[in-house]
């Protein structure tokens, strides 16, 4: 048996680029002052934070002040989701049906409408545009489903709050609109300015992106106010009280910077091993069938369901070939949940519970997928 194991997991976190640890390094010993002290050494580090937030304003195409540093992708979207509806008394969310558990957990005490999405994983517009009504004040949806990558239309979605902001004030209606927009799992691959998606506030989460774990931003548009979650010192514009995570938050600006410099090569890289994974697995194995789109997905997502089996067997027995894999979200599987994202593009519980998900990296070459490939096609030799 080949010792080199095969990670096959990194929608679930990846592994912190070396570059980025280095950066991060001396923030942990001597350059540890908390910026908010007012002596030279602390200022240093306030003026070394603030530059990570330029960097990461920069690649956005944002002001700097218009970037919170915050603990996590989860607590991002708690911020933004929570945080904005609490300014009003009455609210109404429409939301896809695809979204994180961390959004949908978070609105579990507001009003709102799930839109439907199509067999292939992408939102379908006339479900959200029908749902949205005069007390709609935000849109949620996410740029790339972290289960079945699948990119939603996300500026044609903004296009269309846009327009519905235009028709309340030519109505003399009150009520704001806003859209959110979860980018945690797009950050290696797409398009990241904020222009060019239209949206009001963006998360994205350093994990994801070989960067530091529970390390995120949020980007709030210059203008819209957010209740603070945490109640302290006033830190990050009064929007997330305590001590910066100085090295965390460096650290993500440099792996955003590095992600962004690499993108051009390494998506092309990926979507190449993704054809050829696909193509040699159907004809080896028919039972597999892939789920949500083909055409519009990150390319180092593979989703499938292995038709007849069980997703927990199958990977047990990955793992004892040194592959690890996942069923579906890492927070679902901890919590031992079924996948809602399947389920929502028409999966029958069959269909659901044979499904595997693999997500390629920097890391991955294709004789891992040669590698996984043979493996599949031993279990099913066994059957």
């Amino acid at each position: 048996m080949n010792d080199r194991s095969i990670y096959l997991d990194y929608a679930a976190t990846t592994p912190l680029d070396e570059g980025v640890f280095k950066v991060m390094k001396p923030y942990f010993s001597h350059s540890f002052y908390n910026p908010s002290a007012i002596y030279r050494a602390a200022i240093a580090v306030k003026t070394d934070l603030m530059r990570a937030r330029q960097e990461i304003a920069q690649i956005l195409g944002v002001h700097f002040q218009e970037i919170i540093f915050c603990a996590g992708g989860s607590e991002a979207n708690n911020l933004a989701i929570k945080g904005y509806l609490k300014n009003y008394d009455r609210s109404h969310v429409v939301v896809s049906h695809l979204e994180h558990d961390s959004v949908l957990e978070a609105l579990k005490d507001f009003d709102y409408s799930l839109a439907k999405v199509k067999t292939d994983g992408i939102i379908d517009f006339d479900s959200l545009k029908n749902l949205i009504n005069d007390q709609t004040n935000l849109v949620v949806v996410m740029l790339a489903n972290n289960e079945i990558g699948t990119i939603q239309p996300v500026k044609k979605i903004a296009d269309l709050v846009k327009q519905i902001r235009l028709d309340r004030l030519k109505r003399g209606i009150n009520q704001p609109i806003q859209i959110f927009c979860d980018a945690c799992q797009a950050g290696n691959y797409l398009d990241l300015k904020v222009n060019r998606l239209g949206v009001d506030m963006m998360s994205l989460n350093g994990s994801k992106i070989y960067g530091p774990k529970q390390s995120a931003i949020l980007y709030l548009r210059r203008g819209l106010s957010l209740k603070p979650l945490i109640d302290g010192g006033g830190q990050e514009y009064g929007l997330r009280s305590g001590t910066e995570n100085v090295a965390s938050s460096i650290g993500l600006a440099e792996a955003l910077n590095k992600t962004q410099s690499i993108k051009k090569t390494e998506v092309e890289r990926l979507q190449k091993l993704q054809k050829y994974f696909i193509e040699k697995i159907v004809t080896l194995i028919p039972e597999i069938s892939f789920n949500g789109s083909l055409k519009y997905r990150l390319p180092n997502n593979l989703n499938f369901s292995f038709r007849g089996q069980d997703n927990e067997r199958l990977l047990f027995f990955l793992d004892r070939h040194q592959i690890m894999a996942s069923a579906g979200s890492a927070c679902s599987a901890s919590n031992h949940k079924s996948s809602h994202v399947l389920a929502a593009i028409g999966l029958d519980d069959s269909m659901i519970y044979s499904s595997l998900r693999l997500t390629m990296g920097r890391q991955t070459v294709q004789a891992d997928l040669d590698r996984t490939i043979s493996a599949l096609v031993n279990y099913k030799k066994q059957l």
